[in-house]
């Protein structure tokens, strides 16, 4: 990380900027298929959204643990094979 001159705490913002966004994510849509299933099958009881946000928090939590304990993983970026500085010319 030092060579490519990123900062830590650039890359550790990243880091929780995906995890909020992820998290969040994950609670509004565990959320909302919790309103689904009240509205139509559970007679408007509060349980199952309560229960899909649970869920959805849980997850992004999970998620959010493992990106900070692996480094190390690239997450959304490509590599091309032609672009290695050590092969030189």
């Amino acid at each position: 990380m030092a060579d490519s001159g990123v900062k830590s705490e650039d890359v550790l913002g990243q880091k929780w900027d995906r995890c909020l966004t992820d998290t969040g994510l994950k609670f509004v849509t565990g959320a909302s298929i919790g309103l689904v299933f009240t509205l139509l099958f559970f007679k408007k009881r509060p349980w199952p959204v309560t229960l899909g946000g649970g869920i959805g928090l849980g997850m992004g939590y999970a998620n959010c643990q493992h990106d900070f304990q692996t480094p190390y993983i690239l997450h959304g970026t490509l590599k091309k094979e032609g672009t290695d500085e050590t092969k030189g010319s």
